[in-house]
């Protein structure tokens, strides 16, 4: 198999950081507990690496 594209891999990495970072700000935004499950939800798809107090603990200091 041949090794991936170095600039489609770095497209793909700033995709999913600026996805993360808005899901982010969606998630400070959030009023009920039920749309901030749904956005952790979508966070575990987007980027399965981050655990959910990581990205909470981020979120909140995001907010202040």
């Amino acid at each position: 198999m041949s090794t991936p594209s170095r600039r489609s891999e770095l497209r793909r990495r700033r995709a999913r950081q600026e996805k993360v970072t808005l899901l982010r700000k969606r998630y400070g935004a959030a009023s009920s507990e039920s749309d901030r499950n749904r956005i952790l939800e979508k966070v575990k798809k987007v980027a399965p690496s981050i655990t959910a107090d990581q990205f909470t603990k981020t979120a909140s200091a995001g907010k202040k």
